[in-house]
């Protein structure tokens, strides 16, 4: 996946997610929904992850295509 795809699908996460955000909020989100908001936040995190991978593998002169998307169990518990 390039940078282009990878903000792609990062765009159609953001899209759902606010679609689902906006049912929270008329107080419409069933328990499924909840779960698919959290596995779209889980997904978003992976997609930003690899985009910084990319990135700094750009960067420090390597080849960005060998960046690999983490487990989820990774990019959630990263120490800010």
């Amino acid at each position: 996946m390039n940078d282009n795809e990878i903000l792609s699908r990062i765009q159609q996460l953001v899209d759902e997610e606010h679609a689902l955000l906006q049912r929270e909020a008329a107080g419409q989100l069933s328990d499924p929904q909840q779960a698919r908001m959290r596995g779209l936040q889980e997904s978003l995190d992976q997609c930003w992850d690899l985009l910084r991978q990319r990135r700094a593998r750009r960067a420090a002169g390597l080849n960005p295509d060998e960046a690999q998307v983490r487990p989820v169990e990774t990019v959630e518990h990263y120490l800010q």
